[in-house]
C-alpha cells in the first residue's frame, strides 16, 4: 500500500506537517523543531524504501522505464467539440531523478538539524521549511510539465521569506534579487511550456487532447504536424527554428537556477545573507534543480538543441569553472568564497552536459550529487565560525587548529574533497566529466579539445583558494581579532551533521557505483537518444528552415 503511493507521501507528508505546525500554540513552540525533524526523518526512511524497491537494471528513458508511477487526471478542459486540455497528476522516478531524491532527503534533514539555533518566529520558519521540502520533492518527481512548473514556482515563496525574514543585514535586497532572477527564468520556461501544450497532443482518434506530459513531449510523433514546435515546422524567428528558440529559452531558465555565468550574481548575495540552514539547502539541493531541468526537459524534449548549442554550453561551462575559481580566490568573506566555489563547480555540470558522452553525463549527474554533499559541509563550516563570533572575515582568524582541533579535521577533509583529491566523491565526479569531455571533443565534435584542458585548470585554482584559506585560518600562531570571541570545538549537534557527511563523501568516493549504478542504464539510453534523435532532428530542422 505504501509503495503504491510512495511518491505522493514524499510530497504531501511535509506539506501536511507544515500546515499542522500553524495550529500548534506558541506555548508549545519547542514542538516546532521536533515535528519538522520527525517529518524529515520519515522522508529519509521513505526515500530508503524507494531506493530498496528501485530496479536500476530496468531503468531507461521514456515512460516505459519509469518506476513507482502515480498517474491520474487532474484538470480537463474542453476546447470546443474537437479538442481539450489535459493536466495530469503524474509522478514517477527513473535514473535521472533517483539520486536527486536521495540527495534531497539527506540535505533537507541536515538543514533541519542546523536550524536548531533559530530563535525567532519558529512557527513561521519551520512551516516554510516544510513547504519548501514538499516543493523540492515535487520538482524531482513530477512528470507533467504543468505540475513540475507548479512545484518549481511554489518553491520560490518559502525561499524568499526564509532569506528575507531570517537573513543578515541586507536580507531584503538578497531575497528580492533571488526572487526576481528566478522569476525571470520561470518566465522563459513558462513560454516554452505554453508553446508545447498547444503543439503536443495525446494519441486519440476521436479528439485532440493537448497534453503537458513530459514523456509524450519526447516523441516527435505526438506533435501536431506543422505546429509551432513541430519538427516539421518551417517557421523561424531571426532565421532560427522555434524549436531551437524553445531549447534556448529553457536552457536560460534553468541556467539562472544552476546558476551559470553571467546570470549568477544573485547566488553570492543570497548565500551571504541567508541563514546557514538555508544556505545549506540552497547550495545542496536547489541549485541542482537547474541541472536536473537541463536533463529532464531541455535535452529530453529538444535534443537537437544539444548539438546546435552544445559548443556554447561547453564554453559557458569552462567560463564558469575559471571565473568562479578566480573570483573565489579574491574573496575575504568565507561564505562568499564558498558561494563562488559553487559557481565554479556547477560549471563542470555544464561541461559534462555539453559533451554528450556516457562518461560526461554520468560525471555531470554524479557531480550534482557529490557537490550537494560537499557544499552542505562547506556552508556548515562557515556557520560554525559565524555562530561563535558573528564574523566570517578570513583575515580575522589564525591558528584555529590549536583551539578547535576536531573542527580543523572536518575542514581539512571537506576542503580536500572539494578541490578534487582522489579518494573523495568530488574527484570521481570531475574525473568522469573531464574524461568524457575529452572523448566527446574527439568523437562527436560538439565541443573542442581546449575546453576540458582549460577545465583542468579549474582544479588547480580550486586547490589554490581552498589551501590558501586553510593555511591562513588554521595554521600558524593562534590569533583572533576580538579576544572576547569564544571558540569551543564542535558540539554534539554539530557532530551529528558533520560525521555522516564526511562518511558519505568518503564512501561515495571509494564506491561511486553506489550512486552511478542507479543511473547507469538511464544514462546510456539518454546519451543514445540525445545523440541519435538530436542529430536527426537537427538535420530535418535545418532542411525545413533553409
Amino acid at each position: 500500500m505504501i509503495e503504491s503511493h510512495l511518491l505522493s507521501l514524499l510530497i504531501f507528508i511535509p506539506l501536511i506537517a507544515g500546515v499542522v505546525l500553524l495550529f500548534i500554540p506558541k506555548a508549545n513552540s519547542g514542538l516546532y523543531k521536533w515535528v519538522t525533524l520527525g517529518t524529515l526523518v520519515v522522508e529519509l526512511i521513505l526515500t530508503l524504501i524507494l531506493l530498496s524497491g528501485f530496479d536500476a537494471s530496468q531503468a531507461g528513458i521514456g515512460s516505459e522505464s519509469l518506476q513507482f508511477v502515480e498517474k491520474m487526471d487532474w484538470i480537463n478542459l474542453s476546447i470546443g467539440s474537437t479538442s481539450a486540455i489535459s493536466i495530469q497528476y503524474y509522478l514517477g522516478v527513473d535514473g535521472l531523478s533517483i539520486s536527486m531524491v536521495l540527495l534531497s532527503a539527506i540535505v533537507l534533514l541536515i538543514g533541519v538539524i542546523s536550524s536548531w539555533n533559530i530563535k525567532e518566529n519558529l512557527k513561521g520558519y519551520f512551516s516554510l521549511y516544510l513547504i519548501l521540502t514538499a516543493s523540492v520533492f515535487g520538482c524531482f518527481l513530477a512528470l507533467d510539465f504543468f505540475l513540475f512548473f507548479l512545484f518549481f514556482e511554489f518553491m520560490l515563496l518559502p525561499m524568499y521569506f526564509l532569506i528575507g525574514l531570517w537573513g543578515g543585514v541586507r536580507r531584503e535586497y538578497a531575497s528580492i534579487k533571488f526572487y526576481l532572477y528566478t522569476l525571470v527564468g520561470s518566465i522563459f520556461i513558462l513560454i516554452v511550456m505554453i508553446a508545447l501544450s498547444i503543439s503536443v497532443i495525446t494519441p486519440d482518434p476521436e479528439i485532440d487532447i493537448h497534453s503537458f506530459d513530459l514523456m509524450l513531449m519526447m516523441d516527435n510523433t505526438n506533435f501536431i504536424p506543422d505546429s509551432v514546435l513541430s519538427i516539421t515546422s518551417t517557421d523561424t524567428l531571426l532565421g532560427l527554428s522555434y524549436r531551437l528558440w524553445a531549447f534556448l529559452f529553457v536552457l536560460i531558465g534553468f541556467a539562472i537556477k544552476l546558476p551559470a555565468v553571467p546570470i549568477h550574481t544573485w547566488l553570492p548575495d543570497a548565500h551571504v545573507e541567508a541563514p546557514t540552514p538555508i544556505s545549506v539547502v540552497l547550495a545542496g539541493i536547489l541549485l541542482k534543480i537547474g541541472g536536473y531541468g537541463f536533463y529532464r526537459i531541455a535535452y529530453s524534449i529538444f535534443p537537437e538543441g544539444a548539438h546546435y548549442f552544445g559548443w556554447w554550453i561547453g564554453l559557458f561551462g569552462i567560463i564558469a569553472i575559471i571565473y568562479g575559481a578566480l573570483v573565489a580566490m579574491a574573496q575575504t568573506d568565507l561564505k562568499r568564497l564558498i558561494a563562488y566555489s559553487s559557481v565554479s563547480h556547477m560549471g563542470f555540470v555544464m561541461l559534462g552536459l555539453a559533451a554528450i558522452t556516457t562518461q560526461s553525463i554520468a560525471g555531470s549527474i554524479f557531480q550534482m550529487f557529490s557537490h550537494g554533499l560537499i557544499s552542505v559541509a562547506l556552508f556548515l563550516i562557515a556557520g560554525v565560525i559565524y555562530d561563535r563570533t558573528k564574523d566570517r572575515e578570513i583575515s580575522n582568524y589564525s591558528g584555529l587548529a590549536a583551539a578547535m582541533p576536531y573542527f580543523t579535521v572536518i575542514v581539512l577533509i571537506t576542503f580536500f574533497a572539494s578541490l578534487g583529491l582522489p579518494g573523495f566523491s568530488g574527484f570521481i565526479a570531475e574525473f568522469l566529466v573531464l574524461a568524457g569531455a575529452f572523448d566527446g571533443a574527439m568523437s562527436s565534435k560538439v565541443i573542442d579539445t581546449f575546453m576540458p584542458i582549460v577545465g583542468v585548470l579549474g582544479l588547480v585554482l580550486g586547490a589554490a583558494y581552498f589551501l590558501w584559506t586553510f593555511q591562513r585560518m588554521f595554521f600558524g600562531k593562534y590569533w583572533i581579532k576580538n579576544e572576547e570571541w569564544k571558540l569551543p570545538d564542535l558540539t554534539t549537534r554539530e557532530y551529528l551533521m558533520f560525521v555522516p557527511l564526511m562518511a558519505m563523501i568518503f564512501i561515495f568516493g571509494i564506491f561511486p557505483g553506489l550512486i552511478l549504478d542507479l543511473s547507469n542504464e538511464t544514462i546510456m539510453s539518454f546519451v543514445e537518444f540525445v545523440q541519435e534523435q538530436g542529430k536527426q532532428n537537427l538535420t530535418l530542422i535545418l532542411e525545413n528552415t533553409k
